[in-house]
């Protein structure tokens, strides 16, 4: 199992709820073979630049162990989902 980070960024004109229901759909995703050691949802931000006229966001940071299927499972869901407007998995090597 390796350590890795995602940090994903919902559109901003959905509800509480909503946002909510997101996070747990890839907290199960990930705790599905994995597990989470951080979670922080870190609320609504202003993206650095403009994304198909979208331009604030929710930021998402996760930090967890996993097993590459399941970071590469999270990645399929992370592309199709149409709430997530951009996301970045990456390795964590501290």
């Amino acid at each position: 199992m390796r350590k890795y980070e995602v940090m994903y960024i919902i559109r901003p004109d959905i509800e509480q709820e909503a946002v909510q229901a997101v996070v747990e759909k890839f907290q199960g995703i990930i705790q599905n073979g994995g597990e989470i050691t951080k979670h922080d949802v870190m609320g609504k931000r202003r993206l650095a630049y403009e994304i198909n006229k979208i331009r604030d966001g929710v930021y998402v940071l996760v930090n967890f162990t996993a097993a590459p299927e399941v970071v590469a499972e999270l990645e399929r869901i992370l592309k199709i989902s149409d709430e997530v407007i951009r996301y970045l998995i990456t390795k964590d090597v501290a």
